[in-house]
């Protein structure tokens, strides 16, 4: 069986071009994340490593949907392999299962996390020069919906989960969390 594995990193990224490129591939179920790849507990990657049987053939558009680090990618790629499961990737045509692919793997997984490091670093640097020049304001803070009370009910009662709260909400999930927390936190009037 063809199985694929999508992840984009907020709920406000559209996961669409990975899942035709996928669906076009042949895969014939397909999980989704809509978190960080920058550690393993993803839900749905944790369904697909117990999903996949010997003889499947997990496919993603590249190798950092798996994850961002090349540790994680190397023992996500060894747990499958152990498991009997073949990995493809369809931006890099590699074949894992002999030591040059595996190397060109380790290659790729370390050039991917090299190019996120200095991403970041010139991120930070830019939002410097923004605070020294007065222009940086910082991320905006993200408003409740009208409907936040009735969602977090369901929430809590468990007829929705934290991602369909989030979905619902149009924001990332540590947001909600972040607004339970407060709102918990806030004081009760007339006391």
């Amino acid at each position: 069986m063809k199985v694929g594995y999508v992840r984009v990193s907020t709920v406000e990224q559209n996961e669409e071009r990975q899942t035709r490129d996928l669906q076009e591939a042949g895969a014939e179920r397909l999980f989704i994340d809509k978190l960080s790849g920058k550690d393993t507990k993803r839900p749905a990657l944790q369904e697909m490593l117990d999903f996949v049987r010997t003889g499947d053939t997990v496919i993603v558009s590249e190798y950092s949907r798996l994850a961002r680090s090349t540790r994680d990618l190397l023992d996500i790629i060894q747990t499958l392999r152990d498991k009997g499961v073949a990995v493809t990737s369809r931006k890099e045509s590699l074949d894992t299962s002999t030591p040059q692919g595996k190397m060109m793997l380790t290659v790729i997984a370390g050039m991917a996390e090299f190019e996120r490091a200095l991403m970041l670093q010139r991120q930070k640097e830019g939002i410097a020069i923004a605070k020294e020049q007065g222009k940086y304001k910082g991320r905006q803070k993200a408003e409740k919906p009208e409907q936040w009370q009735v969602w977090r009910e369901q929430y809590q009662t468990r007829q929705i989960t934290a991602t369909r709260l989030a979905e619902l909400c149009g924001v990332s999930r540590p947001v909600v969390y972040r607004w339970m927390k407060e709102q918990a936190q806030a004081p009760i009037c007339g006391r």
